[in-house]
């Protein structure tokens, strides 16, 4: 069981310039500590306008009603430093996010602050911290910090795609996939499948990955929709398919015995 978070619906991550106008409008109208809530949301939308100095400002303003806000200030300070290239100058504040959370036992904050230490990590931790964020997020009794073991499982497949291991990157994009599956996230279950078969093809399974990704496609087609990503990925697999036959694919041999 877990409180409502006032912020979750009104987020549209392609939309950041509307997510941001709604914020505005629902933190004008809320109490605090609701509105502080509402306005780090805010800071978060600036962020990915790259109005850093505006988001920066609206963190500034804040003031610390609740812990909750006290947390989300720190994460969102962090996130900013992050995408404005400073990785290093977040680690602390994220780090700090973790502490704070968990002293008030704010679960899925909690784990959003672990996901971020992780992705700020150097290279050779990126594994370890996210395993560490994935164990604790799977002992929460707040399903909202349960339910980020399908990010935290596609995040860990990518930290080992950066390390060349891509049965270990299999292995948690499939069981991305399952957790995107059981939390009923029709979309990103699609992008989760597409994982699976991009890893497939980068081990070598070129046949499993074009059934993969060929059962999207119909998928997709059945629903109207079209992806681009899949399009793409099924042109290069349908490539290599006819370059494996022209040189010689083995084929079962004809019978002679007539």
């Amino acid at each position: 069981m877990h409180a409502p978070d006032p912020a979750h619906d009104l987020w549209d991550f392609d939309d950041p310039v509307a997510s941001e106008a709604r914020f505005r409008e629902a933190a004008a109208q809320a109490l605090s500590p609701a509105r502080e809530v509402l306005l780090s949301q805010v800071a978060r939308a600036l962020g990915l306008q790259q109005r850093y100095d505006e988001a920066h400002a609206v963190l500034d303003g804040l003031g610390e009603p609740s812990p909750e806000v006290g947390v989300r200030r720190l994460l969102e300070r962090g996130r900013l430093l992050r995408s404005a290239g400073e990785p290093e100058a977040a680690r602390p504040a994220f780090a700090e996010a973790v502490a704070l959370a968990r002293g008030a036992g704010l679960e899925a904050l909690e784990i959003d602050a672990m996901h971020m230490v992780a992705l700020v990590a150097p290279l050779e931790e990126q594994v370890p911290a996210t395993q560490r964020a994935l164990a604790r997020a799977r002992e929460c009794h707040d399903t909202r910090a349960r339910d980020w073991d399908a990010s935290l499982l596609n995040n860990l497949g990518m930290a080992h795609v950066e390390r060349g291991d891509w049965r270990a990157a299999l292995a948690a994009f499939d069981a991305a996939m399952t957790a995107r599956a059981r939390i009923g996230e029709d979309e990103r279950t699609r992008v989760a499948r597409w994982m699976v078969g991009w890893a497939l093809r980068n081990l070598g399974h070129i046949d499993m990955a074009l059934d993969v990704q060929q059962a999207l496609k119909e998928d997709l087609d059945e629903i109207g929709l079209e992806d681009p990503y899949v399009d793409e990925e099924l042109a290069l697999l349908e490539s290599l398919m006819a370059n494996i036959d022209d040189l010689g694919r083995p084929r079962p041999e004809a019978s002679d015995e007539d």
